[in-house]
């Protein structure tokens, strides 16, 4: 992030939000609104003076609000920009923090502010979030049953316990972890998705977990391993020298012992046809991967499809998954659709390359396949706005259909619902069809006169 930020063709825009786009390739139009931070960012050098004066403490989102922060705060230690932000939903204004920092950085007065942006083209990268499986396996009531983001912050050097595996409820060295996979995917009352990573990062999970205590049981409780990628099987195979065991089955229930806090599975084992019983001390959820926060206003301010999964939509999923409908706006990573990080890495320099070729060449090519309208036969019925995938049809203010080029792709669909047949595609007209039928009928008439003649002079 701080070579981004540091990149002289690169501008970041933290802590703001997208608040309207218009326009079309080449020439959109972004309003961005900045939101307030409190804080004068070219005085504030990060410090933190502030936040150790604050009296207010509250969840931590960076360590999925296992810890506490303060109501001044930086969100991470490698934050960009290095300066600290002020939660005025948790704020008392008691302005002790005014009185802690020495370089006046402190504004309580700031006000949101709105830039107006004139882009080239758009690259949507709203990334995902882990699904919370709040009541399923007794998450969200039992403290030590967490999901994978919240076990990967309890691992990390900078987390909540400083990288030190420790239990939610007493904070001792769990010596048994039980992992479940496809936690709220392929599921058919919640998300039917495979999100295609969660094995590997169970597995990964576990290996770390045995680095820090290889005394440490663990069972993987799993439907089917998806190991596929360039030495993921290997991954796979590898992990289970480590000793980490794998049981195929379908957890039924997890109960909670009030006493010690242990939890205890029901499993089915459906290798053996046996019902399992394993007590644990931290239950590891596999969550589903789903659209990010977010997602569905992006989405909406592009005017762009979701697919079923609340995933963006790609124009074609095969021949073209980095454009979307709307020409000049590509996918970059998990906002298209569940990815590992390599699948991201591949898709965001696809993503980079597609954006940056017309402002490179100042040039975009398009087909001349589009719908045109017959002004006179127009009798505004609005079908055509109506049935239009590309939202590239409008009524100008005489009530007559206009159609915007750039944005129409040539489906043809307008002009199927046309009732008085006043709108058209391009090349396919009736005229040009009937054209080609006459012509390909001579053609059959004149091969026939030929066949006719030969054969009476043979």
């Amino acid at each position: 992030m701080l070579e981004v930020d540091r990149h002289p063709n690169v501008e970041v825009m933290s802590y703001s939000e997208v608040k309207s786009v218009s326009g079309v390739i080449g020439d959109f139009t972004v309003m961005v609104e900045h939101k307030p931070r409190y804080i004068d960012d070219v005085k504030c050098n990060g410090c933190g003076n502030c936040s150790t004066v604050c009296p207010v403490y509250a969840p931590n989102e960076f360590d999925c609000n296992i810890g506490p922060r303060k109501a001044i705060y930086k969100p991470f230690a490698q934050a960009v920009p290095n300066i600290v932000t002020i939660d005025m939903d948790h704020c008392i204004k008691c302005r002790l923090c005014v009185k802690a920092c020495e370089l006046e950085a402190i504004n309580f007065d700031q006000r949101p502010k709105v830039t107006e942006l004139h882009i080239g083209t758009i690259i949507v990268a709203t990334g995902f979030e882990e699904y919370k499986p709040y009541g399923i396996y007794g998450y969200g009531e039992y403290e030590n049953v967490i999901t994978q983001n919240e076990f990967e912050r309890l691992l990390a050097p900078n987390g909540p316990t400083l990288g030190h595996l420790r239990r939610i409820s007493d904070d001792k060295a769990p010596k048994h972890i039980a992992v479940l996979q496809c936690v709220g995917s392929r599921d058919r009352t919640k998300n039917l998705h495979c999100s295609g990573y969660c094995c590997m990062v169970g597995i990964k999970n576990a290996k770390l977990a045995k680095l820090h205590d290889p005394d440490t049981e663990i069972t993987v409780c799993y439907m089917d391993i998806r190991a596929a990628g360039k030495d993921l099987e290997e991954y796979y195979t590898r992990s289970r020298k480590h000793k980490i065991k794998y049981l195929r089955g379908n957890v039924s229930e997890v109960a909670e012992d009030p006493e010690t806090k242990n939890l205890i599975l029901t499993v089915e084992d459906t290798l053996s046809n046996q019902i399992k019983t394993i007590e644990a001390d931290l239950v590891i959820l596999s969550a589903a991967m789903v659209p990010g926060e977010g997602t569905v206003d992006i989405a909406n301010l592009l005017k762009l499809e979701r697919s079923p999964d609340g995933f963006i939509k790609e124009f074609h999923s095969r021949l073209s998954p980095i454009d979307t409908k709307v020409p000049g706006i590509y996918l970059a990573g998990a906002c298209q659709g569940p990815k590992s990080v390599a699948e991201t890495v591949a898709s965001a320099k696809g993503a980079a390359a597609a954006a940056s070729g017309p402002l490179i060449t100042r040039k975009y090519e398009m087909e001349l396949i589009k719908a045109i309208v017959d002004d006179e036969r127009c009798s505004s019925c609005t079908l055509c706005v109506l049935s239009c995938p590309y939202d590239a049809i409008t009524m100008d203010e005489s009530g007559i259909a206009k159609v915007n080029e750039v944005g129409c792709r040539g489906c043809g669909t307008c002009s199927s619902v046309c009732l008085s047949s006043a709108i058209t595609l391009r090349y396919y007209r009736d005229g040009q069809l009937e054209a080609y039928i006459d012509a390909l009928l001579a053609q059959d008439v004149v091969t026939e006169k030929v066949a006719a003649e030969e054969e009476a002079g043979g």
